[in-house]
Order: structure tokens, then C-alpha cells, then sequence
């Protein structure tokens, strides 16, 4: 901050006593600490409110960008639809209402304990 030497502090209070005098001379450095001090808090709060300033700035560019990122991501894996009653589709049913029929698991599992295939429906084989 500032280059001030050992030797300077004590020519600057050696001055200070002999024109300020001894008995007004702790009155006059509680005036200067006094005023350091404000210059001090005056420093702090500028540079505070700059620091936040720069903080605020950081975090609109981030979210800038976690939205730039989020939109991206929403169209390449766009959302996959979802009854109307709230309730989760089951795992590997079709999504669109069609295509192939699906086997119960009940039946599965009836048909592996008698020892048969389990019902599967009808597809040609016929190009």
C-alpha cells in the first residue's frame, strides 16, 4: 500500500510531539485513528459493492448458459408423454397406444411352470 520506512514513522511522530505538544498529542492520534478508520470503511464498502456487482454479472452468464445447456438438452430427449390420470405407464409398454400386444407376466410364468410356450400373438411370416 503505501512504502512508508521505520525511519519515516519516527520523524513524522517526533514532529508530531513537538508541534502538537505531549499533552494534546494522544487527542490528536485518537482524531487521525478516527479518520483512517472512516477512510477504511469507505474502501471496504466501494470494493464490497463492486465485488458484488462482478458476482451478479458471473451469475447471469451462468444461468445464460445452464439455460442454453438445459434447452439443448430438452431437444435431443424431448418428454415422453404421460397418461391422463397421472399414473406412470409400465416399463416397456408402447408409448403411442399401438403396436404389439404384450404378455402378462402371470402368464409368463404360468406358462414356464407347465412347461409350454407362452401365448404369443399372431404375426405372418409371409413377405
Amino acid at each position: 500500500m503505501l512504502d512508508v520506512a521505520p525511519t519515516e514513522l519516527l520523524l513524522v511522530a517526533l514532529v508530531a510531539l513537538v508541534v502538537i505538544g505531549p499533552k494534546d498529542l494522544p487527542r490528536a492520534m485518537r482524531f487521525v485513528g478516527q479518520w483512517v478508520a472512516r477512510a477504511r470503511g469507505v474502501a471496504r464498502h466501494f470494493r464490497s459493492g463492486i465485488d458484488e456487482m462482478i458476482r451478479q454479472a458471473e451469475l447471469e452468464e451462468m444461468e445464460k448458459k445452464w439455460k442454453a445447456e438445459n434447452e439443448r438438452i430438452m431437444r435431443e430427449h424431448p418428454p415422453q408423454p404421460q397418461p391422463a390420470d397421472g399414473e406412470m405407464l409400465p416399463l416397456g409398454a408402447p408409448q403411442d397406444g399401438g403396436g404389439a400386444e404384450m404378455t402378462s407376466p402371470e402368464s409368463t410364468t404360468q406358462a414356464a411352470a407347465e412347461g409350454t410356450p407362452p401365448d404369443r400373438p399372431a404375426t405372418s411370416q409371409q413377405p
